[in-house]
């Protein structure tokens, strides 16, 4: 493209504020009726009978919503089926031949390796009777701790198959998370490996998972081994040790009658991050997660059967559970797994795997596209992404900038953007638009989908007014939903129902979802997603986003990402610290702190002007990828930064505090 085309080009983008979904992908959605929304709302929560129609039942449900007993709302009451069965059974006639996993290791010189819906089905069945000669039975919960390999999700579906129970807990975590977590699940059966890669190098995982089983408090029957890394780790094996492999040689040929499951029967815990520190375990059932796992991938992720879907996330976060896992499955299409990082050997390993793969979707995280930015678009120009048809964003809200990024560069304007808002809690999305009905606003995740009714509220509990700052909340349930805190209820209804709430109510209108997220909502009705509440600062009684500020400084030229925290201060109460990482080739000089500082006051106002504003090479992040501001703002507030242990870069911590200190 001629040089002044492609600066008309960037300047068009970046005044635009509004973009309308392609004709050529309106015409081949599989949801493109703009009456969808209105439909969804006069029949609901009959409604819901579409995402139920997605899967197939043993039993039929009696009832779609029993809201009897709020907030312990049931979904398709009566109903049976197995996750199992849905995933991999009923595509054997008509996809058994296809790939249902692209499985890519990180070492480039590995074989990567295919399984179609045959193999997936055989192994899957191999695993399911290995656990039950073990003992394990219905309602028995088995802790997967395992990184991004093929075992993994053979593990989930083998565990769904005999009415198991899952509890995957994430690999990076420590082994005190995973011995915390098998406690609280009272855990007996736990399959690990012993290592996996990391940007080249071999790192031994089953070490932790040892140290881990030495503080569970009850006794652990049996532990499975899956051997990733071969020769270069020789592993130790307990009396109760088992390898993967052998058991499932053992069980060759082997077949497992999927177990009929209630549809409240729990398919998986997922423990989170509680404000007490104590982990939460969510309770995700078969029927409402299934169907809503299952209908906003279709619906929202544009998944067919013949695509071949590409989610970067990792399966030990809910984001893995729901959308490589459960959902793109559950609808029979290829989803494809990658162990490594998307640097690692080189820059354009993300863009060397769409082409290679030819991949349809992409959905990744924002602080991935910042990352992207950074490195500067000459890494996807090397690749064709021609194959790529939709784009897709979780975990965070994404700034405009990167928003733009994302689609010219990723996308080549050819792309809908779905930018996601949803929670471990509520099992899949709630807030984006759906591609093939709505236009797309940079910044903002969207309206609520269809029989989703997610409104903006005052401290009162009233609807704020457009373009105002407010608390978040679903107002009605969604069979997605978690259905409790595993062996909590009441704390069930303290984090996550009482806040707005009646709570000696029995009237369902009474109860309140609320995820403890701030959000504005415009004149559209699209909902721009603030962050935590904790995130929001009180500056001078202003209340003031961090990601509203986030935006203003990465709109400035040459920024890459910005962190914003609040710190103490004695006039202000709360004052604005900007954290900066500057684009290659850009100062960090009073000149780039002035233009920052002018960026936010032109985006927001003087209000909002940054106390202080730290260049850093990089961000406190956890191994998700996720920004620690709570870190920066101890270091805002000269406080103990306490143990940093969990951080993927805990050493950077350190440097800030050093340059905040000589600044």
């Amino acid at each position: 493209m001629p040089e002044e085309q492609d600066v008309e080009l960037e300047a068009r983008l970046e005044d635009q504020e509004r973009f309308a979904p392609p004709e050529s992908f309106v015409s081949q959605a599989n949801v493109s009726d703009p009456s969808v929304y209105e439909t969804f709302e006069e029949e609901w929560p009959e409604c819901w009978e579409q995402a139920a129609d997605l899967l197939d039942w043993n039993e039929s449900y009696d009832e779609v919503l029993d809201d009897s007993n709020p907030p312990f709302y049931e979904w398709f009451t009566g109903g049976e089926l197995n996750a199992s069965a849905n995933c991999l059974d009923r595509h054997l006639d008509e996809r058994g031949d296809e790939a249902a996993i692209e499985w890519v290791g990180e070492p480039t010189d590995e074989e990567n390796r295919t399984y179609t819906y045959e193999e997936l089905h055989r192994e899957v069945n191999e695993f399911a009777a290995a656990l039950r000669e073990m003992g394990v039975g219905e309602d028995d919960i088995v802790t997967l701790y395992m990184p991004m390999v093929p075992e993994l999700p053979i593990a989930m579906l083998a565990c769904a198959r005999i009415g198991a129970p899952h509890s995957v807990v994430f690999a990076g975590f420590s082994a005190d998370a995973l011995a915390t977590r098998m406690n609280a699940a009272d855990s007996e059966y736990l399959v690990t490996c012993d290592g996996y890669y990391r940007r080249g190098d071999p790192l031994e995982h089953k070490a932790k998972a040892d140290e881990g089983l030495a503080g569970v408090e009850h006794e652990v029957s049996d532990v499975v081994v899956v051997d990733r890394l071969g020769d270069d780790y020789d592993h130790p094996m307990g009396e109760n040790h088992t390898a993967y492999a052998d058991l499932v040689e053992e069980q060759a040929g082997a077949e497992v009658d999927p177990v009929s499951r209630d549809a409240e029967d729990m398919l998986f815990l997922m423990y989170t991050s509680g404000t007490t520190g104590e982990p939460k375990g969510v309770k995700h059932t078969t029927g409402g997660y299934l169907s809503w796992s299952a209908w906003t991938s279709r619906a929202v992720l544009d998944i067919k059967p013949d695509d071949t879907y590409f989610c970067s996330a990792d399966i030990g976060w809910i984001t893995g559970h729901s959308y490589i896992v459960y959902g793109p499955l559950a609808l029979g299409t290829t989803t494809m797994m990658y162990e490594g990082t998307p640097d690692y050997p080189e820059k354009d390993r993300l863009w060397e795997i769409v082409e290679e793969y030819e991949a349809t979707q992409l959905y990744t995280a924002p602080t991935a596209i910042r990352a992207f930015m950074k490195w500067g678009s000459e890494y996807p120009d090397q690749h064709d992404l021609s194959s790529l048809r939709l784009l897709g964003t979780v975990g965070e809200p994404i700034n405009p900038k990167a928003w733009k990024w994302y689609y010219k560069h990723i996308g080549d304007e050819s792309c809908p953007i779905i930018d996601t808002w949803w929670q471990t809690e509520t099992g899949g999305m709630m807030v984006t638009t759906l591609p093939g009905v709505k236009d797309m606003k940079p910044g903002s995740a969207g309206p609520p989908l269809p029989g989703v009714d997610a409104q903006i509220v005052n401290a009162q509990g009233d609807e704020v007014e457009p373009g105002e700052a407010g608390y978040l909340t679903v107002q009605k349930p969604w069979p997605g939903m978690l259905r409790t805190l595993y062996n909590n209820d009441e704390r069930y209804i303290d984090e996550y129902w009482a806040e707005y709430s009646d709570t000696d109510s029995d009237d369902p209108d009474d109860w309140v979802y609320f995820p403890e997220d701030g959000a504005k909502i415009d004149e559209d009705g699209y909902i721009t997603v603030l962050g935590r509440v904790d995130d929001v600062l009180n500056v001078s009684g202003h209340r003031l986003g961090t990601m509203e500020i986030e935006s203003a400084i990465v709109g400035v030229e040459g920024v890459a990402e910005a962190a914003v925290v609040g710190g103490d201060h004695e006039m202000k109460g709360e004052a604005v610290y900007a954290y900066v990482i500057t684009e290659d080739g850009y100062g960090e000089d009073e000149e780039m702190r002035d233009r920052i500082v002018e960026g936010v006051e032109d985006a927001i106002g003087p209000i909002a002007r940054p106390e202080q504003v730290v260049f850093t090479p990089e961000l406190p992040k956890t191994r998700s990828g996720k920004i620690m501001r709570r870190l920066l703002e101890d270091v805002a507030n000269g406080e103990d930064l306490g143990d940093t242990s969990t951080l993927r870069n805990p050493e950077v911590v350190r440097e800030i505090e050093t340059k905040v200190a000589d600044d």
